[in-house]
């Protein structure tokens, strides 16, 4: 399985220019690319055709912006800003030859009906999947396990895209994210494999469901996340995509960044070695 760095694994330890080149020393076959604070540091100093001349010439290659944020669920402004942020992301995806966009679910304290919320994201999501279809782009949904997410379990995330029923549009499967708020597994046994675009490798501190946050996050392997029955199961569904490790420990932000991209390679791959 090709296995691709998130950069919120090193999110305050490094930077994407260095990121790149560690990620190149150490292996990597892909990177993700935080677009909502990275990509724009990397640019004060350099240009988008650096970074594509880094791309055309290294093994490494980009695999996602990361991400689009609280795509849905917003007032008409809020909604014509998300649909211009999606449609710059777009030309940066073509130029850099990015094969994915990560579209993050509202996080808000107000309260949704279910019906709503899924409405609204099918509604958003095939708007944007029509912009992208002559790019070549696909739109990933990343449900996130917390309660004050609109879409907190695989479940309710995978009932949408498949309400969406596009071709270009599918799910980012987080194994913390799965964990934090008790998805089922029945709901990923039922899934199509192709329909899943990234596996985010992570794990978890064991605290109870709806009380994890992402600084909870440990080495894959190295916390109470079943990690052997998600990735039987992904394996068992068809899932032949790229593993992306992604973790935002703090406690990791002190370490180099070196330390950290290389330790994270090495506890993903014992990990993912008996499935894949």
């Amino acid at each position: 399985m090709k296995l691709a760095f998130n950069q919120a694994t090193t999110l305050e330890n490094s930077t994407l220019e260095k990121d790149l080149e560690l990620c190149e020393q150490q292996g990597y076959d892909y990177i993700e690319i935080r677009t909502m604070d990275k990509l724009p540091e990397y640019l004060e100093t350099n240009t988008m055709a650096d970074l594509k001349n880094f791309f055309d010439t290294h093994q490494l290659k980009p695999l996602a912006l990361n991400a689009l944020v609280f795509f849905n669920n917003r007032d008409e402004e809020g909604h014509q800003e998300i649909i211009q942020e999606f449609k710059a992301m777009l030309v940066t995806a073509q130029e850099l030859n990015v094969p994915y966009i990560v579209a993050v679910p509202l996080v808000t304290k107000t309260k949704f009906h279910k019906q709503t919320i899924q409405q609204d994201c099918v509604a958003v999501l095939r708007e944007m999947s029509d912009l992208a279809k002559a790019s070549g782009v696909k739109i990933a949904l990343e449900f996130v396990g917390h309660p004050e997410c609109t879409v907190n379990t695989f479940g309710q995330a995978y009932d949408i895209i498949e309400a969406v029923d596009r071709e270009n549009v599918g799910v980012v499967f987080d194994c913390f994210h799965f964990h934090a708020m008790g998805s089922n597994i029945a709901d990923l046994e039922r899934a199509k494999g192709d329909k899943i675009f990234i596996l985010h490798m992570d794990d978890t501190e064991d605290y109870p469901i709806g009380f994890l946050t992402d600084d909870d996050r440990v080495w894959p392997g190295h916390g109470a996340i079943d990690l052997e029955t998600h990735l039987k199961t992904l394996r068992k569904i068809g899932f032949k995509g790229v593993a992306s490790v992604e973790l935002f420990r703090p406690e990791y932000y002190q370490m180099s960044a070196e330390e950290v991209i290389r330790k994270a390679k090495d506890t993903t791959r014992e990990v993912l070695q008996a499935y894949y």
